[in-house]
């Protein structure tokens, strides 16, 4: 009897220790607003939208993410992430199941982090905690000036990750494909894909945290579409912030040359919101050959009592030519100025609320768009 009670004993403490190697999280983001964008002048006719506006602190989401202790410090390591339109329920990131995030790899303390699959490149991390905005709010962001940032993933992906040293971190990835569903490739050939790369280092010791990463797409060799185009675009970025606990301030300066990453964050908080009618693809990599774009950001965040939040910024975008689109001649100097605010209603639930003001819109001489949006955002 006694043998038996301790054979039971010693068979719950094994499946307590092998619970305790594994381990599988469901989390989540819920995000909707209301909003408004106005977008006049240019010579395009007004256009306005109000309505419900999805993900704008925060793309709303859910996800799975597991580690399996491997032993000797290893562990497997796994994220599924999937975007949705709170609004209306659909998948976002095009449709993709785990549009977000689909990522499979091996961790460990001493040497760092491997994942295979598709996630955000290099600068999105690195700079996230840079931005007063943190990534989030559309148009406010720092996706805006540094399309590198915009929280960009790759298809395809594998991304190397070290430890952290003396507050030193580094890493860098290689796409074979940075997009599965882009119609001008065959991928029966290398070459034939539009490939990425992704590298950056960072430095966060107490009140300090500085970032630089670079990223170039070389464009798909069957892709012959659009005028101007180039063979890949590069685009590098440095910044930081010094938080003095009364107020944080925010640096950044980059460049991007011979086309845009990503443009798709200066369309506002609504989907299809650019101006019907707007010259070039607002959306996607816009390969252009000679087009130099310099970026420009200072910030300010602080926090007010124990529950708001506030922050803000300038943004500039200076291009050197009018090639960004493939006609017209759009090469005017965009200026954005943003204000935010959150309020903490409990540790996963908060309230916000911002405005965003553009001129020469998307490098569009006399277009303006304005904007502004309040919502809640819940965490789970």
């Amino acid at each position: 009897m006694k043998k038996t009670l301790l054979a039971a004993a010693l068979l719950a403490g094994f499946a307590g220790a092998a619970q305790a190697e594994t381990s599988v999280t469901l989390y989540g983001i819920v995000d909707i607003g209301v909003g408004y964008q106005q977008i006049k002048g240019g010579g395009f006719d007004k256009q306005s939208k109000f309505g419900l506006a999805n993900g704008v602190q925060n793309g709303s989401r859910w996800g799975l993410r597991g580690s399996e202790d491997l032993g000797d410090g290893l562990r497997a390591v796994f994220t599924l992430e999937s975007g949705f339109n709170s609004a209306d329920g659909q998948s976002a990131q095009g449709g993709r199941l785990f549009g977000r995030q689909a990522t499979l790899g091996l961790a460990s303390n001493s040497w760092g982090q491997l994942d295979f699959g598709r996630q955000t490149n290099i600068a999105s991390k690195f700079f996230g905690s840079i931005d007063p905005f943190a990534e989030g709010f559309n148009m406010a962001n720092i996706g805006t000036a540094f399309s590198s940032a915009n929280t960009t993933r790759y298809d395809n992906m594998v991304l190397y990750q070290t430890p952290v040293f003396g507050g030193f971190q580094a890493g860098a990835g290689y796409s074979f494909n940075i997009d599965d569903t882009n119609a001008a490739q065959t991928g029966y050939r290398t070459n034939n894909n539009q490939r990425g790369i992704t590298a950056g280092v960072r430095y966060v010791n107490g009140p300090i945290n500085i970032a630089a990463a670079y990223d170039q797409l070389n464009r798909s060799e069957t892709d012959t579409t659009g005028a101007n185009t180039g063979d890949r675009i590069r685009a590098w970025l440095v910044g930081g912030t010094y938080d003095f606990e009364v107020v944080k301030l925010a640096l950044a300066y980059g460049q991007t040359k011979d086309g845009w990453i990503q443009a798709s964050s200066i369309v506002g908080p609504f989907s299809g919101s650019a101006p019907s009618g707007l010259p070039g693809n607002l959306t996607s990599n816009a390969y252009r050959d000679g087009l130099k774009v310099n970026s420009y950001l200072v910030g300010l965040s602080a926090p007010i009592g124990g529950a708001t939040s506030i922050f803000g910024s300038w943004q500039r975008l200076d291009p050197n030519n009018g090639n960004f689109y493939a006609t017209g001649n759009n090469d005017e100097t965009t200026n954005v100025f943003s204000l935010g605010a959150t309020y903490d209603l409990s540790k996963r639930t908060n309230l916000y609320a911002v405005a965003s003001y553009a001129k020469d819109y998307a490098f569009v001489d006399g277009l303006k768009s304005t904007m502004g949006v309040v919502g809640i955002r819940h965490r789970f």
